[in-house]
């Protein structure tokens, strides 16, 4: 995005936001209901995104009800710019939020999120879990903010994240005492210092007494109040799993056999790939006995035995998630609220079990781009079936707004996906575009870029440049990469070393540099 269409992009949403106040669109009471589900750190690892390994029966079920769409791309490989753009309807160079620790509403405190849009057109808003980053419930955005289980509610855990509560009584001493060390060095923590433990738990417990779990009943708890309201609800429900650590009930463990998951088929970097398009695997580096891998990019290879637990956990933390949605359902449907509701369901980014040799998101490659999303709603009218075309996340919010039949804001940078439902095979988007910061302190070579990715049907290409991230500037351009999304599709070399793509790339450079605006279907431009 160049420096026009940035601006462009912030002076409409601060726009929206001063002038929203004075709107009062009319309420109608017979819009239907919304269920807003994210999964944090969920890749397409589902059995009808064509895994075989995943034991997903109700995501499974839930899609053939609704749509699936097989080709949708987050705006970034991490937490807080991907949800920032998604429940922004702005990608991330709009709303200046390019990595973990930028907080959308100190940057754009006029910002309009999706629930402080609908509640504007008479829906009843409630925030259940990770829908922002962490615990940045963002109360401007909700009617009733950051609801969580009663026996989570002590004064000193109200910072703290549901990702990081262990079943073990041993495991909790430990945490308390590393969190006391820690918050003496500096008091201002990543989860409130509480992110500390084993990088896996399988105890023999009840669904509930795992902090989703608890979740879960509070929101069956709160769906029966919204049930009984003169208005319709949007609810955003936040399910922590499968996050690290991949902590889940023993009984979801034991659906898998650790020797018969197989392993990533793209264990090592790119070919002629640049050293810093890596992530550092800082975050896997936090739990106990990680703290000596090494970078990536470095001779360092985790054992085999250790890399079947670590993804046995996470499928193992997909399949819990999953039990709880359709027990969710099952509840819903006992209301007399299921067929009434808009359920969408996806996830913040993907996320490598071994891929390139690494653990994590926070990467320009698909396999932390490419994520779910499913969506069913009442008097849909296609049922169970897929589309390939290109989705992405920014996609979501005006695409809910048709549904319910709102308005959709001009300053939207996503396009609804609304048509692609009436018709799967609807010539669509012809690329999709994503982004992410490389700072310092985890890069390879220690230096800061900014690498901008485009994928198309043929290919995924990705610049990098130098960045300033206090102008929200790029400076020179440094170096690119090319992969063959057709006959390489897990990105194992870099061809933009090779003579031969020259053209193609020159071509793929133009089309990055337009932007996604000319890459929306011809007739919505």
């Amino acid at each position: 995005m160049n420096r026009i269409h940035l601006t462009v992009s912030l002076f409409l949403l601060c726009f929206i936001g001063t002038i929203f106040s004075c709107q009062s669109p009319s309420t109608n009471n017979t819009k239907p209901n919304i269920l807003f589900v994210s999964i944090d750190d969920l890749r397409p690892t589902i059995g009808v995104y064509g895994d075989e390994t995943a034991i997903t029966p109700n995501i499974d079920k839930f899609a053939g009800e609704g749509m699936t769409f097989r080709n949708t791309f987050a705006q970034a490989a991490v937490c807080a710019p991907s949800r920032a753009s998604l429940m922004t309807g702005v990608r991330p160079d709009g709303t200046r939020v390019w990595h973990l620790g930028d907080k959308f509403r100190e940057i754009n405190p006029d910002a309009v999120t999706m629930p402080q849009y609908f509640s504007k057109f008479g829906y009843h808003t409630v925030n259940l879990g990770k829908i922002f980053h962490n615990y940045m419930p963002d109360s401007i955005s909700w009617d009733e903010p950051d609801l969580r289980p009663a026996q989570y509610l002590r004064p000193n855990w109200l910072k703290r994240d549901g990702e990081t509560f262990y079943i073990s009584e041993a495991v909790h001493k430990s945490q308390v005492h590393k969190r006391d060390s820690l918050l003496k060095l500096r008091p201002i923590r990543y989860a409130d210092g509480w992110n500390t433990g084993p990088a896996w738990e399988a105890a023999n417990v009840h669904d509930t007494m795992y902090y989703d779990g608890a979740q879960n009943e509070l929101a069956k708890r709160t769906l029966s109040r919204l049930a009984k309201m003169d208005k319709p609800f949007y609810m955003g429900l936040g399910y922590f799993r499968p996050h690290l650590p991949f902590t889940a009930p023993k009984k979801y463990w034991d659906l898998y056999d650790s020797n018969k998951i197989p392993l990533a088929k793209n264990p090592e970097i790119p070919k002629n790939a640049p050293l810093h398009t890596m992530n550092s695997m800082y975050e896997l580096r936090h739990y106990d006995g990680f703290n000596h891998i090494g970078h990536p990019t470095s001779a360092y290879r985790m054992s085999e035995d250790t890399a079947r637990i670590l993804k046995h956990g996470y499928y193992a933390s997909v399949s819990y998630v999953d039990a709880l949605l359709g027990d969710l359902f099952a509840y819903m449907k006992a209301l007399g609220i299921y067929e009434n509701t808009i359920i969408i369901l996806w996830g913040d980014h993907g996320w490598k079990l071994g891929d390139h040799n690494s653990w994590g998101k926070m990467t320009n490659y698909n396999i932390d781009l490419k994520v779910p999303m499913i969506i069913r709603y009442p008097e849909q009218e296609n049922r169970g079936t897929q589309t390939f075309a290109f989705t992405e996340l920014v996609d979501i919010f005006p695409s809910l707004c048709e549904i319910a039949g709102v308005d959709i804001p001009v300053y939207f940078e996503g396009t609804s996906f609304v048509p692609l439902i009436k018709e799967p095979t609807l010539t669509w988007k012809d690329a999709a575009f994503s982004q992410f910061h490389r700072r310092p302190k985890v890069s390879a070579d220690g230096k800061r870029y900014m690498g901008y990715s485009i994928n198309t049907n043929n290919y995924h290409y990705i610049e990098w440049y130098d960045w300033y991230p206090k102008k929200g500037e790029r400076g020179e351009f440094r170096i690119a990469e090319l992969y063959d999304a057709i006959n390489d599709p897990t990105e194992t070399t870099n061809l933009a070393v090779n003579k031969e793509y020259i053209k193609i790339i020159e071509q793929l450079s133009i089309k990055l540099e337009d932007g996604w605006r000319k890459s929306v279907p011809s007739f919505q431009r």
